[in-house]
C-alpha cells in the first residue's frame, strides 16, 4: 500500500505530466483553430506546436532542480534527458515526418494514375517531429508548469 500512497504524493511525477497534459490540450485547441476542425488524435498524437515532448521532459528537469537543486546529480540527469529528447525532436523525428510526407505525396501521384492500391489507412504518419520553435514554446510551457506547481 506504500507504494500507491508514495505515487500519489509524488509531486515530480505529476508536474511532468500536467507538462504532457497542458501542451497537448493547447495543440489541440491551436490545431482546431487553424483546420476550423476538431481531430481528437491531437489529443495524444506527437507533432504540433507546442511540443508535449519538451514540455513534458522541461517540466520534469525543473521540477527536479526544485526539489533536488542545480546541482544535483537527479537534476544533471532530468537536465541532459530533456536536451536529449527535444534534440531528437527537431532532428531525426522532424526528418521522419519530413520524409513520410513526401512518400505520401508520391503515393498519391500513383494513386492518381491508378496505379496505387494503398488505402489511407496505410499512409505514413506526417506528424511526427517538431520546429525548433515548437520545441522552444513546449519547453517554457513545462518550464512554466513546474514554476507554477512549485510556487504553491
Amino acid at each position: 500500500m506504500n507504494f500507491f500512497q508514495d505515487f500519489l504524493q509524488n509531486k515530480l511525477f505529476f508536474t511532468a505530466a500536467a507538462g504532457w497534459l497542458v501542451a497537448q490540450i493547447l495543440k489541440t485547441v491551436i490545431h482546431t483553430i487553424l483546420l476550423k476542425e476538431f481531430h481528437a488524435e491531437r489529443l495524444v498524437g506527437s507533432g504540433g506546436m507546442p511540443s508535449s515532448h519538451s514540455a513534458t521532459v522541461c517540466a520534469l528537469a525543473a521540477g527536479t532542480c526544485y526539489e533536488y537543486g542545480a546541482g544535483s546529480f537527479p537534476f544533471t540527469i532530468a537536465l541532459l534527458f530533456a536536451i536529449v529528447v527535444m534534440y531528437d525532436a527537431m532532428g531525426v523525428r522532424r526528418e521522419t515526418g519530413i520524409q513520410a510526407k513526401i512518400l505520401n505525396d508520391i503515393l498519391r501521384t500513383f494513386e492518381d494514375m491508378g496505379r496505387s492500391e494503398i488505402s489511407a489507412h496505410d499512409k505514413l504518419k506526417e506528424f511526427v517531429g517538431h520546429t525548433p520553435l515548437q520545441v522552444l514554446m513546449g519547453a517554457l510551457l513545462g518550464i512554466l508548469t513546474a514554476v507554477l506547481a512549485y510556487s504553491w
